[in-house]
């Protein structure tokens, strides 16, 4: 097998960890992605003790997340969000067109394992393409349909998108991963074939060999009779937007009256990230500068 990197063709290429490898298969209408998240992945467990089921979903998504984000052609953010009304009754993981993640959960009394719609009941899966910049965002839901976040974004993709999508996903303590593969337009002299062997050849993965390769490795054990290019390894990082702009933001929409009842019981606002922990702390001071009074405007008196 070649691992084509662009003129040269290189059999020991360096790896980045943290990062998404793009490959395509030369001739042949299939292209994928492969992820592989350490430190990025840590950083997120280090800020909460997730259950083990909430714990391999949260990098489940956090895997497609970046995958999907990978072959979009777009700059501003990918949010996925879940809300349920099971056990499980939030989800939310963000990446950003600079490959830039952070995540958190919420739960309740989480079982030790459960299928997708077990653990969100009758909730509701939204994905979100948010520009920035004050433009306006762009809004879908998926189907909770199947056993795994996989098998609910590969109907999205289908649906949504016309893209025939497959994903394989996985995470344990130290490690989220997850390969994908999409089906391109076939063209004259392809292999017509490829796709229908590319994803039974992927289907023979277990969960930990995702885990355990890196994105070379792993083309070679699956593909090594295939030739493929092999892009540039693009490098992720956990990143949390949160600052204490936002917060005071928040503190604004949630009202004066509210905020000074806080202050009047508890002496300041204290409020936590839920992603990366972080606290801003507001006193007495800082909420007056939040809510400054209006200035009265002295009323004319007439004279007779």
């Amino acid at each position: 097998m070649k691992l084509n990197y662009g003129i040269a063709t290189l059999y020991n290429p360096p790896i980045v960890p943290d990062a998404i490898q793009r490959f395509l298969f030369e001739h042949a209408p299939v292209r994928g992605e492969i992820v592989h998240l350490e430190e990025t992945w840590r950083t997120v467990l280090a800020h909460q003790a997730y259950p083990p089921c909430v714990r391999a979903l949260l990098g489940e998504m956090m895997a497609a997340a970046a995958l999907l984000t990978a072959t979009l052609k777009f700059g501003g953010t990918l949010i996925m969000q879940i809300q349920g009304t099971g056990p499980l009754s939030l989800v939310v993981v963000e990446c950003t067109s600079r490959h830039r993640m952070r995540a958190t959960a919420k739960w309740s009394a989480v079982p030790e394992s459960g299928t997708l719609a077990e653990l969100v009941g009758s909730g509701r899966f939204g994905i979100t393409l948010d520009p920035g910049a004050g433009r306006s965002s762009y809004q879908s839901i998926v189907a909770i349909e199947g056993e795994t976040i996989a098998a609910a974004l590969e109907q999205y993709m289908l649906r949504s998108e016309q893209i025939d999508t497959r994903l394989w996903l996985s995470a344990d303590e130290r490690r989220a991963a997850g390969l994908l593969l999409q089906k391109l337009p076939e063209r004259e002299g392809n292999d017509a074939d490829a796709w229908r062997r590319a994803i039974t050849i992927a289907s023979t993965l277990s969960a930990d060999e995702i885990i355990a390769h890196d994105a070379p490795e792993l083309l070679r054990r699956l593909y090594s009779t295939e030739d493929i290019r092999v892009f540039a390894a693009r490098q992720v990082q956990f990143h949390c937007s949160c600052s204490r702009e936002r917060v005071a933001a928040m503190l604004r929409m949630l009202g004066q009256e509210e905020v000074r009842s806080i202050i009047a019981e508890r002496g300041t606002v204290d409020v936590n990230c839920e992603f990366c922990s972080h606290r801003y702390s507001f006193t007495p001071g800082d909420v007056t500068s939040l809510f400054p009074m209006a200035q009265a405007t002295p009323s004319s008196a007439t004279r007779h």
